[in-house]
């Protein structure tokens, strides 16, 4: 998994983490229906968000769930999922965003791709990804062209960057690749109108999306001596971090100007977890269900309250009623999702695909940060934000 838009469940509320869980299992799905299973490898967080915005614009009713059978990621169990050209065209995105990675952490020689034949044969993976993503974008009417093009012209960019050189210049190629795909999903939705603001918010979404790789890569980086746009054209943290709060700020106004049938899924990722991202980038992120990230005192049951007190530890088992346990726990995949009892300590823990990131979770709605009010269209299905400061 990668992806910058990471939301935690708690924030979400019940709804909106059932409706995150089903465009994730629909891009999965999507991938391997039209392209088999390893290529179900490249399922990330934000290309769902091509997902949730098409259906965030398309007319009730359209079919746009199906119930998917057992799957071992969710521990064997069911579920609603979502399906349909905005699953496939995120999965044409996922595919050409994976190929970007493999291709770039190639070039860097990071870990084992730093010998030459997993370098090839990561290369051969990543021309297949590439030529998978045309397919698949030609079948929902979208040319892949302008996100392969932005792959190939970043290296160009980066080549010539250097102290002085604009970092946005740096990210262009990722803005206008990011912006076609948002813009498409309102012509995949039959909203044309929306195109214009989508475009907007998407080229925000892949400057954003790149600032913030930048950041929380940029030690080790330095101590790798891999390239770091940052780094490399002189881009002080104070500097990026305006940039990406403009950009969280500007694709709040972009959603504002488009139509959308039903918008508190698309708003809650793309202005609350976004601000959330920054903060966890930039490390001023808290949280209030770890106590110890929360504030120095908060009132019983207020935000940044700690959490009720656990269950009292029942005794360990031994090695070999461990090691049955754990045989039984990896066979239903409950390790991978859901809460499971560990195996030997048995104590209680998150499942892989159920441990989201916390930080933010105290905070009200962010949609009237500008005057620092909590405004009073939060609740757990998410916030319109209708209100205005």
């Amino acid at each position: 998994m990668f992806g910058i838009v990471r939301p935690c469940r708690h924030r979400l509320g019940e709804s909106l983490a059932s409706q995150w869980m089903a465009h994730l299992c629909g891009l999965c799905l999507a991938l391997r229906g039209d392209h088999g299973q390893f290529a179900r490898v490249v399922t990330n967080y934000d290309g769902l968000l091509i997902s949730v915005l098409t259906e965030a614009q398309a007319e009730r009713g359209g079919g746009g769930r199906r119930t998917a059978g057992p799957c071992p990621l969710r521990g064997m169990r069911s579920a609603s999922v979502a399906q349909g050209e905005g699953a496939r065209l995120a999965a044409a995105v996922s595919l050409v965003l994976a190929s970007a990675k493999v291709r770039d952490h190639v070039a860097d020689g990071d870990g084992l791709l730093a010998r030459r034949p997993v370098a090839f044969a990561a290369r051969r993976v990543a021309a297949s990804w590439d030529a998978a993503g045309v397919r698949t974008g030609s079948a929902v009417g979208f040319d892949t062209a302008v996100l392969v093009d932005a792959v190939d012209r970043q290296a160009g960019v980066e080549a010539l960057a250097g102290p002085g050189t604009p970092i946005l210049a740096v990210t262009e190629p990722t803005e206008t690749a990011t912006g076609a795909a948002f813009a498409h999903t309102a012509i995949l939705a039959g909203r044309p109108g929306n195109a214009v603001p989508l475009a907007e918010a998407g080229r925000l979404f892949g400057r954003l999306a790149h600032l913030l790789d930048a950041v929380e890569d940029k030690e080790a980086d330095a101590a790798s001596g891999a390239w770091n746009p940052l780094t490399a054209t002189g881009t002080p943290l104070v500097e990026a971090r305006r940039l990406a709060d403009d950009a969280v700020h500007g694709i709040r106004l972009a959603l504002r100007e488009a139509d959308f049938t039903d918008s508190k899924l698309a708003h809650r990722l793309l202005v609350h977890e976004l601000h959330a991202s920054v903060d966890r980038a930039f490390g001023t992120a808290s949280c209030a269900h770890r106590p110890e990230l929360a504030g120095p005192y908060a009132p019983p049951g207020g935000p940044g309250a700690p959490l009720p007190p656990q269950p009292p530890r029942r005794d360990p088992r031994g090695p070999l009623a461990g090691c049955l346990v754990w045989a039984g726990l990896a066979c239903t995949c409950q390790m991978c999702c859901g809460a499971y009892e560990d195996p030997w300590s048995r104590e209680r823990k998150e499942g892989l695909c159920g441990q989201c990131d916390c930080s933010g979770c105290g905070d009200c709605c962010s949609c009237c940060d500008c005057c620092g009010n909590c405004c009073s269209c939060c609740g757990e299905d998410g916030c319109d934000c209708s209100c205005d400061c």
